[in-house]
């Protein structure tokens, strides 16, 4: 499979995988109890599968730096994520969130001077015009406007975390073992997010982990597969239409959060599916 379908079908892990943020949040899960099952889940299984592999790592240090920036970024971009869902509508913090996509976008063009057809071009804006029209069509309620302050910060923090974890994850896929990276980024993941369990058990957070534990692990399994075919698209294609693919991902959460949680699908909203597919179709050319 060449760097196109690999991104796509990371496109749809990603997109289930985030989904379940919206399940944990509705649940009312620890946010710590959860990202950590998530992360452990993940570490473990690339953990075991580097030891089954054949291959060595060419630069440990390289390795380990680019691995703790990328855990970091990709932790607190996790955190803030989910907690953001508590407080404002997923057709709300999705869309703003996937603003990193531009970030990544121009500082792939800049850095790695990614050549672009026009059609892709295009795809790209039409991309970036899906965020801007879902983040449009928002009507938040007064109970809404109440939290919409602090779940926003979320999101900016999400924001600016996210972009950095893409941008790491390409150099990660060109410069060092793939399996290797994702166990040490996992790991330290897994014992920051550990040691803030407490912090996160706020009032309105389950005491009981049960449901956070569950989800957490099935998020990691589909995380684990939706990372690797991520990687394996950046280490053959560009970084600007992986991300501008990748991006969307939030679509497919949307689309589950109305078909499981019956949020409404506005014309705005399938006008943004649609063009999503328009875009997607766009960037293969």
């Amino acid at each position: 499979m060449n760097w196109y379908g690999l991104a796509i079908l990371s496109l749809f892990f990603m997109g289930t995988q985030r989904f379940l943020y919206k399940v944990s949040a509705e649940r009312q899960c620890n946010t710590a109890w959860t990202t950590f099952s998530f992360m452990a889940t993940v570490a473990v299984l690339s953990t075991v599968l580097f030891g089954l592999s054949e291959t060595g790592v060419p630069d440990i240090p390289f390795l380990l730096f680019i691995a703790l920036v990328n855990s970091a970024s990709f932790l607190v971009a996790t955190l803030t994520h989910i907690e953001a869902l508590k407080h404002i509508p997923t057709g709300v913090a999705y869309p703003i969130i996937r603003l990193s996509t531009i970030i990544v976008v121009i500082f792939s063009i800049v850095f790695f001077k990614d050549p672009l057809s026009l059609w892709q071009i295009v795809g790209i804006v039409l991309a970036m015009a899906v965020i801007f029209i879902l983040t449009r069509d928002l009507h938040p309620d007064q109970e809404t406007r109440k939290n919409i302050k602090r779940g926003i910060l979320f999101v900016f923090i999400s924001l600016l975390a996210g972009a950095v974890a893409s941008i790491s994850s390409k150099f990660a896929a060109m410069h060092t073992h793939k399996m290797a990276y994702i166990a040490v980024s996992y790991t330290a993941a897994t014992l920051v997010s550990f040691a803030l369990r407490e912090k996160f058990q706020t009032e309105e957070a389950e005491p009981n982990h049960r449901d956070a534990i569950f989800i957490g692990l099935v998020m990691g399994i589909i995380n684990l597969a939706g990372y690797y075919t991520f990687l394996k698209a950046l280490s053959s294609g560009p970084l600007s239409i992986i991300a501008s693919i990748g991006g969307m991902h939030f679509v497919i959460a949307i689309l589950l959060s109305r078909l499981i949680y019956k949020e409404k699908l506005t014309r705005w909203r399938l006008l943004g599916l649609i063009l999503t597919i328009v875009s997607i179709i766009l960037l293969r050319l």
